[in-house]
């Protein structure tokens, strides 16, 4: 009897593993997917900055900076943080067409970006 108790307890703690781990793993791949999106973006940005090209840099940096807030509603991490001031910096620079000021606040958000775990 006691056998059967314990079996049955295993084999619900099996299901019970295998059920919540890809719901974290999800969970966990989402976060991952908004900071990326927010990396990808302000990559770009850099790249535009350094042509000189302060408006597309200030599109970009406004797409990342969208995809750092939704990260941040998932995750406490003070490089994201920091990130995204440096993407509104960049992003304000680039609308006044300081393309040299908003390539240096995009490039920090990388640096930060690239630190986020």
């Amino acid at each position: 009897m006691n056998m059967r108790i314990h079996r049955g307890t295993m084999v619900v703690a099996a299901v019970a593993a295998l059920t919540a781990f890809p719901l974290f793993t999800g969970l966990a791949l989402a976060e991952n997917k908004h900071v990326s999106e927010t990396l990808e973006h302000a990559k770009e940005a850099v790249s535009h900055g350094k042509q000189g090209h302060a408006d597309a840099l200030a599109k970009h940096d406004a797409e990342a900076l969208t995809h750092a807030r939704m990260a941040q509603k998932d995750m406490k991490n003070p490089h994201l943080d920091e990130g995204a001031k440096h993407l509104e910096e960049a992003i304000a620079h680039g609308k006044q067409g300081h393309a040299d000021v908003a390539t240096e606040h995009a490039e920090q958000a990388v640096t930060h970006l690239n630190e986020v775990k």
